[in-house]
């Protein structure tokens, strides 16, 4: 029986795509959250935080309403593309993006907030900028928890499926993601699809669980 492996390449993509975002936004966010005070910080910290706690299908149905034909993301796109931004690829990418940024927000926050003040200190009473500081302080102090929720939010993107299927749809060979085609198969009677597809992804997953909990040990034991 032939195998389609399009929906792996694809989740693998998708992932990849979503975690490259992930991080530059994410440790922006982390940065500032740690860092400053400022109004509406707290309203921040919980928005950041709602796509861990609602249902996928919820934060896929508000995704689906922002980026949408009839939303002005949705027109915008349209007007410079020529085509949807839902039902394509690039809303998976969205999507598991909106899936996997909170837990690097949270990590990265946790890991920034537990960088020793003192060097801190010290590096701004030599004359580093803020931006100096970050890059030649802070990130590397922070780097191995960080590096571990990037990991694990690479691992989130790979396994979205109810933010992904409400705005990127199942399309066969065009946005059809791995978890997708599981289900797809499962429903189908396609036994064998389904458990190569179920124990590829529990193989990569388990690798970078793994790869994770050695970069916090690594952490831990210093």
């Amino acid at each position: 029986m032939h195998l389609d492996w399009f929906p792996l390449w694809l989740s693998l993509e998708v992932a990849t795509a979503a975690t490259c975002i992930s991080v530059a936004l994410g440790l922006a966010t982390a940065w500032l959250l740690a860092n400053r005070d400022f109004p509406g910080k707290n309203i921040i910290d919980a928005v950041t935080t709602l796509p861990l706690a609602l249902p996928p299908t919820v934060l896929g149905y508000y995704l689906l309403v922002a980026i949408g034909r009839s939303s002005w993301i949705g027109r915008a796109w349209e007007a410079v593309t020529g085509s949807p931004l839902v039902f394509t690829w690039r809303a998976a990418v969205i999507a598991s993006t909106l899936h996997a940024i909170p837990l690097l927000i949270k990590s990265s926050r946790a890991a920034l907030e537990s960088v020793d003040l003192a060097c801190e200190r010290a590096a701004r009473s030599l004359g580093a900028s803020e931006w100096r500081l970050f890059w030649r302080v802070s990130l590397p102090l922070a780097v191995r928890p960080i590096a571990a929720a990037t990991v694990l939010a690479f691992a989130r993107s790979l396994g979205d499926f109810g933010a992904t299927l409400m705005v990127a749809g199942d399309i066969p060979g065009r946005t059809q993601t791995a978890a997708i085609a599981i289900f797809d198969a499962v429903e189908s009677g396609n036994t064998l699809t389904a458990r190569v597809l179920v124990l590829v992804i529990s193989i990569l997953t388990a690798a970078v669980v793994f790869l994770a909990t050695g970069l916090e040990r690594k952490r831990m034991s210093r």
